[in-house]
């Protein structure tokens, strides 16, 4: 693996300014850039551990991870333990589930303007389009990240993503139009958030539109299956979501 460098890095927002983690290698020339978007539990040592594997993996790469609550503080927004087992800690969810919430797609997607304009220009990143992935509530930005700037995006992957292709008027699978990006999608078997009616129609959306797409469903994973810092970790699971990465990435730059 390629070594690596990380620092904290602030991005400027038209709502203030978002705390992040920026990994890169350590040589310091410009690399294709990734964009990360956090699970519910946000921004914390274990996901800089996983951008610092992407910016390592590979030719390297230039790994920002923001902290899309940054509306309600710097990250973490509410105080996780070392181990995050929510069955232990219901009160975390509560105190969670009102900032997932405030974090509407509008609001996201200016967001996600800002991140792609300071990585567009950082001295660490090439020219051209950007690739992304998501966990938990991650692939949901994602996929709407696809659709809202699609001509910045050339891939995105999302894993173990819930509420994809609901029937909500909002519904992250209803952008599958304006998407050019190849996407690839890593379903957990175990997650009541994303079930077969889901699958199905998420599917059936990014077909009809001709988006370059693979959906995959990960056997015996639960929702969460790929933070290791949870007790919904799998290690079979993030393995192959690190495979499926890691080629997604390859082929994309």
């Amino acid at each position: 693996m390629t070594s690596v460098e990380g620092t904290d890095v602030e991005i400027p927002t038209q709502d203030g300014a978002a705390d992040a983690y920026l990994a890169r290698p350590a040589d310091g020339r410009p690399r294709p850039a990734v964009l990360v978007y956090q699970d519910a539990f946000g921004l914390r040592p274990h996901l800089r551990s996983m951008a610092d594997r992407i910016a390592g993996s590979g030719r390297g790469y230039t790994v920002l991870v923001p902290n899309v609550f940054y509306r309600h503080g710097r990250a973490p927004v509410v105080e996780l333990p070392e181990f995050i087992d929510p069955a232990a800690r219901p009160d975390m969810w509560a105190k969670l589930r009102p900032v997932m919430q405030s974090l509407t797609p509008d609001l996201a997607m200016r967001d996600a303007g800002a991140f792609l304009d300071w990585l567009a220009g950082s001295p660490y990143t090439v020219d051209g389009p950007v690739a992304i992935t998501g966990y938990c509530m991650g692939a949901r930005l994602a996929l709407y990240t696809a659709g809202a700037y699609p001509d910045r995006v050339a891939a995105a992957a999302g894993f173990h993503g819930g509420r994809l292709a609901t029937d909500a008027p909002d519904s992250p699978h209803l952008v599958a139009d304006r998407v050019k990006a190849e996407l690839y999608f890593g379903h957990a078997d175990q997650d009541p958030s994303m079930d077969a009616e889901q699958m199905r129609r998420l599917e059936d959306a990014l077909t009809a539109a001709g988006v370059r797409h693979r959906c995959e469903v990960y056997e015996g994973a639960p929702h969460g299956y790929t933070q290791a810092d949870t007790a919904a970790y799998h290690e079979e699971g993030a393995a192959r979501h690190w495979a499926a990465l890691v080629d997604l990435l390859e082929r994309t730059f």
